[in-house]
């Protein structure tokens, strides 16, 4: 039987599009070149602690309900979703202490706390916040686009004001609350497509606005669950995944996509592709005959990359909530090192999750697994990662120590690092750029690669790469679309 479409890698966005593929009909072949699918969403197992090594909270979960409805089952025969009380706690170097919670007068009560005029400030915001959900939703988010032809619209025209594109997202919150505690927690929201809240422009609000309406969710038994139930869904429908497949070569015959080479040699044909990777990794190493795309992709901003700690440790912090926030002491200073400077931030912001809060069998009796992620720029000439991250890493763990993990160095019984080398490694992500491209200034959503690649026909791309851009409800949506433009 011919193949009709070739899906190269195994991330989510790939599986979506793969399942709705085959939902409509197609014969869908689907190649990943590690042992495991899921790209990003992953995971470590060593020494009796289990790490998801990806995304570790999950929005918008409708988007996977729809996508589970559309293949004709029930999400809660494959997932159980929690949400998380509180979704994240934060803290400062001088002591102070935020819980995000999802229970509304639990919020307002740490927001008084702050400052009593932000409460008011607060909901304000949050209207702000829904009015651009709703001007971006339809055109930006559900319908994803290939190009700004698409966009100009009259809607578009008529909401255009309500996006708020000429501000920054910190000129936007610096607008709305008194409390620097609160721009900090809301600047942070940028960071979620690894972008810096003084160069994105204020429409990344947004993504504040999703989590707080929508609530922050999480998988019981890790988030790589969903992985696992995608591919699941995938292959009850008829599609054939092989892993340990590494593609070597797009074949392109007279401009037209028709199958891939595979490192081993073997040519596999097919009427489309869809490349679930990097578009500047694929047009550097997949495609042939594109150097000048290639060229010009790689002179766009990458988003930020990450530097990662797997730790166990052999006690209980019972200070720590599932999500943790430790921020630094100077926000501006940390962006710029990482965006302007392309170096790590001297006093680093710490993101930490501890699983093993919700899935006890995450850690071992008495243990806890701590996954460590700290923002960094993406691979250049200024830092040798090999030399500098052993200092790094002493650096991250001196300053948790700092901020109440006491002798959290005595405690390690395992560890693993990655730098961005590792996670450029690991997913063919250019740089070691976690979303791809960067969002730091307005036209940056209209830069990103478009779903259909416009100088080969029948090439499409799906992922944090393209459009609608990076994050789980995100790059589902993207496999939607894509599979939307190859039934076209």
């Amino acid at each position: 039987m011919h193949t009709q479409t070739i899906i190269v890698g195994g991330g989510l966005g790939g599986l979506a599009a793969a399942i709705h593929l085959r939902r409509a009909g197609h014969t869908v072949l689907l190649l990943e070149k590690n042992p495991r699918l899921g790209g990003k969403l992953n995971l470590l197992q060593a020494a009796g602690y289990t790490f998801d090594t990806g995304p570790s909270l999950f929005t918008m979960p409708w988007v996977v309900r729809d996508l589970f409805t559309a293949a004709g089952r029930r999400v809660e025969d494959y997932l159980h979703l929690e949400q998380i009380e509180p979704t994240c706690r934060y803290r400062w170097p001088d002591g102070t202490r935020f819980d995000a919670w999802q229970c509304l007068p639990q919020l307002i009560q740490e927001i008084e706390r702050l400052d009593p005029t932000d409460v008011a400030n607060f909901l304000r915001f949050l209207a702000y916040t829904a009015d651009i959900y709703g001007a971006v939703a339809d055109n930006f988010l559900l319908k994803p686009f290939d190009g700004i032809a698409e966009l100009i619209t009259p809607r578009l025209l008529r909401d255009g004001p309500k996006i708020d594109a000429f501000r920054s997202v910190d000129a936007a919150v610096r607008s709305a609350f008194r409390s620097p505690y609160l721009h900090q927690i809301f600047n942070r929201y940028a960071t979620y497509n690894g972008s810096s809240p003084y160069l994105s422009p204020a429409t990344f609000n947004v993504i504040a606005y999703i989590e707080f309406a929508e609530g922050g969710w999480y998988i019981r038994g890790g988030m790589y669950e969903l992985a696992l139930a995608l591919q699941r869904l995938a292959e009850e429908l008829g599609v054939e995944i092989r892993t340990d497949t590494p593609v070597s070569e797009v074949l392109i015959e007279h401009g037209v996509a028709c199958g891939v080479r595979l490192t081993s040699g073997e040519l596999l044909r097919a009427r489309q592709v869809i490349i679930n990777a990097d578009p500047r990794y694929a047009y550097t190493h997949l495609i042939p005959g594109r150097a000048r795309t290639a060229q010009r992709l790689t002179r766009l901003e990458p988003s930020c990359s990450g530097f990662i700690l797997f730790l166990g440790i052999n006690r209980h912090y019972p200070q720590l909530a599932h999500h943790n926030i430790f921020f630094s002491g100077d926000y501006p200073r940390e962006f710029q090192a990482i965006f302007q400077k392309g170096v790590p931030a001297a006093d680093p912001t710490i993101y930490v999750a501890s699983t093993c809060l919700s899935d006890p069998q995450h850690a071992p009796p008495g243990h806890m697994n701590l996954f460590v992620l700290v923002n960094a720029p993406a691979l250049n000439q200024r830092i040798n990662w090999y030399r500098e991250a052993p200092a790094y890493r002493d650096l991250i763990v001196a300053k948790l120590e700092r901020m109440g993990l006491h002798d959290l160095h005595h405690h390690i019984t395992y560890e693993q690092i990655w730098t961005p080398v590792e996670l450029q490694r690991h997913y063919n992500a250019a740089g070691g750029a976690i979303y791809g491209l960067a969002s730091n200034n307005r036209f940056s959503a209209f830069m990103r690669p478009p779903l259909q690649a416009p100088d080969v026909r029948n090439l499409y791309f799906v992922g944090g790469g393209t459009h609608p851009g990076g994050g789980i409800p995100l790059v589902l949506l993207s496999g939607k679309a894509v599979a939307e433009r190859v039934l076209q």
